[in-house]
C-alpha cells in the first residue's frame, strides 16, 4: 500500500514494558520504560511516525522483501517477499524456538526479556545477562561464597542453607576448580598452535600458572610493545608505531588476567577470543548454538561512491540530476579519472579507511564475524581494465593477520568478477550483465572460475582456514537476467571445484555460500528457487540481502519498520534452514528509506523525497507526490534525537533476531567533503555505536521479534528455527548429494546453451595456462618470549589440484568481454586456426594477465 494511499492510524503501544536497553551505561544494562516512552517523543515533523494498517504487513505490501533487479542502487522492481502471517504470539516452548539460539544465553520471550517475571531475575539484572550463562554462573557463584550458610533453622552447614545457597556453593566449588584448571592451562594454550597449523611461535622456558609468557606485568605503557596478549585496558601497538588502549568488556574465558575479550600476537595463533561467548578460532563454530553477529567491510577493498564518497566527490557534480555528466561513476571510472595518481590514491585509501584498531573495536563491539568483500582484480587483471591490481591483496593479508589478533572469523566475499554479475556499480563495472550473460558469458565466468579456485585453495590451507571458514563465491548475481538455471550450473560446478581441494567434512576448507540470485526466499527448485537445492552436500549455505529501503516511499514509524524483519523474513529463513541448510542474511542495514549520498547511484536521487530517477526514463522523477518528505532529517545524524536513536536501535534488533546469522552493511561510511559529515550515517555501523543508535550489544536482540510485532499489533507466523541437519554442517552423510535428479539436470559445465544460443558457438577460454598462486605474509618478528620461524604456506592447499587455469584460446580474438550483450552472436567456434572466425568488430588481444607481487616481509 502506498504512503498516499494508506489508512493511518495511531499507535497503540499500551503500557506494555520497553525490550530496548539504555546504552547509558553497560551494554547489557536494561532499564524499564513503557514502549510509548521510545517513540511517542519522536519528532512528527521531521520523522513523520503514523503507522500503516497491519494488514501490510500481513500481505507483505509492495513488497519489503530483499531488493531485486537494481534496486539496491537503480530501479523499483521489488517483487513481493512478505507472506501472509498467521497471529501464533505466545510464550510457549515451540515460540521460543522460533528464533533459534546464541551461545551464552537464554532464549528471550516477551516474558524473560522483563526483569521480575520469575523468582530468580534479581540474580541478572546486570549486563552478564546478554552476555552469557557462564558470566551469570560467576556471579552467582561469588554470591553464593560470600555465604556463611546461617540461613534458616535446621542444624549444620548444609542443612542451614536454602535450596538457592546451596545451588550457589556447588556453583562456587566448581568455579574454583575451573579458575584453576584454566590457571595451568591457558598459558599452554597460548603459546601453541591451533591443531592444524604446520608450525608455529612457541614460549620458552618453564610454564607459569599466573600469566603466559608476553603478557606484561609491569606498569608502563611500553611493556605492551612485545605483548603477546592483552585484554581489556591493554595498550595495543600497530606496524606504523601508533597505539590505542583495547577496551573490550565482554568477558574472557581467562577473566582472572583479562576482564574481557582478549588477542593474542603470536603469529598463526589462534587462540584469541572475540568475546567470552565465541569460541576461539582453535575451536569449533557450531551454527546450531552460536549465532552471527557480524560486520561488512564493505568500500574497503572493492570502493563504492555511496561508502567512500570523498574519493568520487572531485569527478562527479555536486547536484544530481539524470542529464548530468559525471566522471566518476563507479570503481572503473574512478581509476580512469585518477590517471597516474591512481596507485597512489588507492593505496592509500586501503591503507587508511580500515585498520588495525577497525579490527580491534568490531571485536570489542559485541561482534564475532566480518565479511570481507573482494574484487577479482586483487589477483589480476586484463589488458583494457584500469583497476589497481595485485595490491589489494597484501591488505586483505593484513585482514587475515588482525582477525586471526582479535579471534574474529571471516566471509571471504567475491564482490566483483570479470563482465559485472549484476551490472551494479560495486560489481567491477555500472551497465551490462556479461557474467553467464551475452557472447562473452561462458568465457568471463571461467575467468571467475580461475579466481575462486585460486583463492579457495589459499583459503583452506591449515594455516588459514580456521580463520576464515566461509566464502561467499559470487556476491549478488542478477538471477532475473542471468536465470536460475544458469547459476544452478554454476554452483555446482562451483562446489564440485572446491570440495576437490578441501575434502568432506567439517574443518576441510570453507563453507560454500551462494547468493540467493534475487529469487523468493523460501521456494523450491521446481518454484524456480532454492529449498532442496543439492540435498546432501557438504556445507553450503545460502545468502539473502535483506533491505527495507529500496521500495515504495513510506512513512512508517520506527516502531512500526524494526516488525517488519521479523513479519518479512524470520519465519523463511528458519524454512530455507530447513530445506536447504544453513540460511544467512549477508547483508542488512539500519536504512527504513532510501535517503542517503549516492545511495542509488551516483546522480540519482531518492524514492523519500521524489527526486529518484528510474534507470533509463531522464523526464521525469518517480515517487512524486507520495508525501514521504524531505531526506535531510534522516541524514543529519548529528541533531537525531534520545528518542530517535532508540527506535533505530529498535530496527537493529528486529533485523538481527529474524535474520539470525547476519552481517550489517557496512562497518563505516567515510567523510562526504560537499556534505561536511559522514555520510549515509544508516549504514554506518561505528557512528552508530558512538552515537546511541546501534546497541551495545547484539546479543540483546535475541528473542526481540516475538515483542516488536506484538507492540505493533502485527501477526507473525509460527515456524520454530530447526537444528541443522548433520550432513549441512560437515558430519554425517556430507557429501552424499541424494538430490539426483537436480545434480543431473544442472552438473553439466559449461551448460549446453546460454539463453537459446548454443555455447559451442560462443567464445570460451581453454585449460592451458600456467596456475597463479597467491603469495602469503611472512612474520619476521615475535613477541616477547616467542621465537620460532613459521611456515606461511605456499599459497595452495591441493597439490594433487594440477588442471591448468582458463585462458584465450591462441590465435583467437575475442569481443569485448565487457560490453559481449552487444555483440553479435557467432554461428561457429574460433578453434585458433588461420580459418577462424572473427568474433567482433571490436578486435582485443589475447590477454596477458599481470604476475603476481612478490611475497613480503611482516614488518
Amino acid at each position: 500500500m502506498t504512503a498516499r494511499g494508506r489508512a493511518s492510524r495511531a499507535l497503540s503501544h499500551g503500557s506494555e514494558q520497553s525490550l530496548y536497553p539504555s546504552d547509558d551505561g553497560d551494554a547489557g544494562a536494561h532499564r524499564l520504560s513503557s514502549s510509548a516512552d521510545i517513540y511517542a517523543s519522536l519528532p512528527t515533523t521531521e520523522y513523520p511516525i503514523g503507522s500503516p494498517n497491519s494488514e501490510q504487513l500481513e500481505r507483505g505490501g509492495s513488497g519489503f522483501g530483499h531488493h531485486t533487479g537494481y534496486d539496491r542502487y537503480a530501479d523499483n522492481n521489488m517483487s513481493g517477499q512478505a507472506s501472509t502471517m498467521s497471529l501464533s504470539i505466545d510464550d510457549g516452548d515451540s515460540q521460543r524456538q522460533l528464533y533459534g539460539a546464541t551461545r551464552g544465553g537464554p532464549r528471550r520471550t516477551a516474558s524473560n526479556l522483563q526483569y521480575g517475571d520469575g523468582p530468580d531475575d534479581e540474580e541478572h539484572l546486570d549486563d552478564d545477562k546478554s552476555r552469557g550463562n557462564d558470566a551469570a554462573a560467576r556471579r552467582a557463584a561469588m554470591a553464593g561464597s560470600t555465604s556463611n550458610g546461617r540461613r534458616g533453622t535446621k542444624s549444620g552447614f548444609w542443612a542451614g542453607l536454602s535450596p538457592r545457597a546451596k545451588r550457589f556453593v556447588i556453583i562456587a566449588a566448581v568455579g574454583v576448580a575451573l579458575v584453576i584448571a584454566i590457571a595451568v592451562a591457558v598459558p599452554v594454550a597460548l603459546g601453541s598452535n591451533n591443531k592444524h597449523s604446520t608450525k608455529v611461535a612457541s614460549g620458552t622456558g618453564s610454564t607459569t600458572t599466573s600469566a603466559p609468557k608476553g603478557v606484561p606485568t609491569g606498569t608502563s605503557g611500553a611493556d605492551w610493545k612485545t605483548a603477546a596478549v592483552g585484554g581489556d585496558g591493554s595498550v595495543v601497538y600497530t606496524e606504523d608505531g601508533s597505539s590505542f588502549v583495547y577496551n573490550n568488556s565482554f568477558g574472557s574465558s581467562v577473566h582472572f588476567l583479562f576482564a574481557g575479550g582478549f588477542w593474542n600476537a603470536i603469529p598463526f595463533n589462534n587462540s584469541a577470543q572475540a568475546q567470552e561467548d565465541t569460541p576461539p578460532l582453535s575451536e569449533k563454530w557450531d551454527f546450531n548454538t552460536h549465532r552471527i553477529w557480524g560486520v561488512n567491510l564493505g568500500g574497503w577493498l572493492t570502493i563504492e561512491p555511496f561508502i567512500t564518497p570523498a574519493l568520487f566527490e572531485p569527478y562527479n557534480s555536486a547536484i544530481n540530476g539524470p542529464n548530468i555528466t559525471n566522471g566518476a561513476v563507479d570503481e572503473w571510472h574512478l581509476c580512469l579519472a585518477l590517471g597516474t595518481n591512481m596507485t597512489a590514491a588507492i593505496t592509500d585509501h586501503y591503507n587508511t579507511f580500515i585498520t588495525e584498531k577497525d579490527f580491534a573495536e568490531i571485536a570489542a563491539a559485541g561482534l564475532n564475524w566480518v565479511r570481507i568483500p573482494i574484487p577479482y582484480w586483487i589477483i589480476e587483471v586484463y589488458p583494457g581494465e584500469p583497476f589497481l591490481a595485485n595490491v589489494g591483496w597484501t591488505y586483505f593479508l593484513k585482514a587475515i593477520e588482525w582477525a586471526r589478533k582479535y579471534g574474529l572469523r571471516i566471509n571471504l566475499d567475491l564482490h566483483a568478477v570479470p563482465g559485472s554479475q549484476n551490472g551494479y556499480n560495486h560489481s567491477s563495472k555500472l551497465g551490462t550483465i556479461n557474467f553467464l550473460n551475452g557472447v562473452m558469458g561462458i568465457a568471463n565466468a571461467q575467468r571467475t572460475l580461475n579466481y575462486i579456485r585460486t583463492l579457495a585453495e589459499f583459503i583452506s590451507q591449515p594455516q588459514y582456514r580456521d580463520v576464515i571458514p566461509m566464502f561467499s563465491i559470487l556476491n549478488e548475481p542478477y538471477a532475473a537476467t542471468i536465470g536460475v538455471d544458469m547459476l544452478r550450473h554454476f554452483y555446482i560446478e562451483v562446489y564440485e571445484m572446491v570440495r576437490g581441494i578441501t575434502g568432506i567434512g567439517e574443518g576441510n576448507g570453507p563453507f560454500i555460500t551462494f547468493h540467493d540470485g534475487f529469487v523468493a526466499q523460501a521456494t523450491t527448485v521446481a518454484q524456480g528457487g532454492w529449498d532442496g537445492f543439492l540435498t546432501g552436500a557438504d556445507r553450503i549455505a545460502i545468502d539473502q540481502h535483506a533491505y527495507l529501503c529500496f521500495d515504495t516511499p513510506n512513512n512508517d514509524s520506527l516502531g512500526y519498520n524494526s516488525a517488519k524483519p521479523c513479519a518479512y523474513w524470520a519465519s523463511k529463513f528458519n524454512t530455507s534452514a530447513e530445506q536447504f541448510g544453513l540460511s544467512m542474511g549477508g547483508e542488512w542495514s539500519l536504512a527504513v528509506n532510501d535517503c542517503g549520498k549516492w545511495l542509488n547511484n551516483v546522480g540519482n536521487g531518492a524514492r523519500y523525497d521524489g527526486t529518484y530517477y528510474i534507470p533509463g526514463n531522464v523526464t521525469a522523477p518517480a515517487f512524486v507526490g507520495y508525501g514521504a518528505g524531505s531526506c535531510d532529517p534522516w541524514n543529519d545524524w548529528e541533531s537525531w534525537t534520545n528518542a530517535t536513536k532508540q527506535g533505530l536501535q529498535a530496527v537493529v534488533r528486529g533485523h538481527m533476531d529474524a535474520l539470525q546469522h547476519s552481517f550489517f552493511w557496512t562497518w563505516k561510511t567515510g567523510y562526504s567533503t560537499t556534505l561536511g559529515k559522514i555520510a549515509n550515517p544508516m549504514w554506518n555501523y561505528q557512528l552508530g555505536l558512538a552515537q546511541g543508535y546501534v546497541p551495545k550489544d547484539p546479543r540483546g536482540s535475541v528473542g526481540s521479534c516475538p515483542i516488536l510485532v506484538s507492540q505493533q499489533g502485527v501477526s507473525m507466523s509460527s515456524n520454530p528455527a530447526p537444528t541443522l541437519s548433520s550432513w549441512m554442517t560437515g558430519g554425517s552423510g556430507a557429501g552424499t548429494i541424494v538430490a539426483t535428479a537436480i545434480l543431473a539436470s544442472f552438473s553439466a559445465w559449461p551448460p549446453a546453451t546460454l539463453g537459446i544460443t548454443p555455447v559451442s558457438n560462443l567464445p570460451t577460454y581453454t585449460s592451458t595456462a600456467a596456475i597463479s598462486t597467491l603469495s602469503a605474509l611472512t612474520p619476521t618478528s615475535y613477541p616477547s618470549g616467542y621465537s620460532s620461524s613459521t611456515n606461511p604456506g605456499n599459497g595452495w592447499a591441493q597439490s594433487s589440484d594440477t588442471t591448468p587455469w582458463y585462458t584465450p584460446v591462441a590465435g583467437c580474438t575475442y569481443p569485448d568481454p565487457w560490453s559481449g550483450v552487444a555483440a553479435t552472436i557467432p554461428t561457429a567456434a574460433c578453434t585458433g586456426t588461420a580459418a577462424a572466425r572473427r568474433r567482433e568488430m571490436k578486435r582485443f588481444p589475447a590477454p596477458v594477465p599481470t604476475t603476481a607481487p612478490t611475497p613480503v616481509s611482516r614488518p
